[in-house]
């Protein structure tokens, strides 16, 4: 069932994890130089907030 041009399924979670992560690197130079929009940088205030949240409940319970 496994052809030559088929990518093994971890393979492509790494290639995936690793655009990733360039993505976030790319996102966390341009926020530290003030170059992100400001709807996208208080989009990204408001995600840490949420996730500061969840991680007090969690921390809680």
């Amino acid at each position: 069932m496994t052809g030559t041009d088929v990518i093994p399924r971890e393979q492509a979670l790494a290639a995936a994890r690793a655009a990733l992560d360039r993505a976030r690197a790319r996102r966390d130079a341009d926020r530290a130089a003030g170059r992100l929009p400001l709807e996208v940088e208080l989009a990204c205030r408001r995600l840490e907030r949420q996730q500061r949240h969840r991680a007090d409940h969690r921390a809680a319970a």
